[in-house]
């Protein structure tokens, strides 16, 4: 059955190229994000690979692991590792799951079986502290996927666990943000110091809290 929005996510154990982890274990209290790629040696997920190693520190201020997973094995992983680093400037610095028998990629429903029998798609999973999935994203095999977009989101569902707001059209972390329909207009008051505007009874922004 695949995963839906809410869902608490698989627990697994795996090899990665940092040794064998507890997935639970390993996320701890922090937020996480799973992301899978087609196969080892290619060229989309080359430079997606780099770009998340580069972006690594952004995803540490945000309490935010990461990991990978394709369903070659480790040892495949660990021989392409070095073009990752010499051809996108950036070492690995995460952890990839190797997963041939796919495994971990059948209980997330990686595997689209009219894209392909065998190898995953470009799936991205963001897993919430409560061990929940909050946002599931999906990727044809020859898209690459925007992960500065993923931050945009990431920072979204943050604000959103720690105050009553959603996000509008094209947020960006800075900007107004919408005051949640189970918040009174009086209520939004005391919890939005900074000011209400009211456009509409059901459309309310605050500049973002925090």
């Amino acid at each position: 059955m695949a995963l839906r929005l809410g869902d608490e996510v698989p627990d697994f154990t795996a090899d990665t190229t940092q040794g064998q982890i507890n997935f639970w274990e390993w996320l701890g209290g922090d937020w996480g994000i799973l992301f899978s790629h087609p196969a080892d040696f290619t060229p989309v997920c080359t430079t997606e690979l780099g770009e998340v190693a580069r972006l690594q520190p952004e995803f540490q201020k945000r309490h935010t692991k990461v990991i990978g997973l394709s369903v070659d094995p480790v040892d495949s992983h660990n021989q392409w590792v070095g073009d990752i680093a010499e051809t996108q400037g950036h070492a690995l610095n995460y952890p990839l799951i190797g997963d041939p028998d796919r495994r971990i990629a059948n209980l997330y429903g990686m595997i689209h079986p009219n894209a392909s029998d065998t190898f995953t798609v470009r799936s991205v999973f963001v897993i919430g502290p409560d061990k929940k999935l909050k946002l599931e994203l999906t990727y044809p095999a020859s898209v690459g996927r925007n992960f500065a977009e993923i931050l945009r989101v990431l920072d979204s569902l943050q604000l959103g666990a720690a105050h009553p707001i959603a996000t509008p059209v094209n947020w960006q972390p800075g900007d107004d943000v919408i005051v949640g329909l189970s918040v009174s207009n009086e209520e939004a008051e005391k919890r939005f110091p900074k000011g209400v505007r009211i456009i509409k009874p059901y459309l309310r922004t605050t500049p973002q809290p925090g």
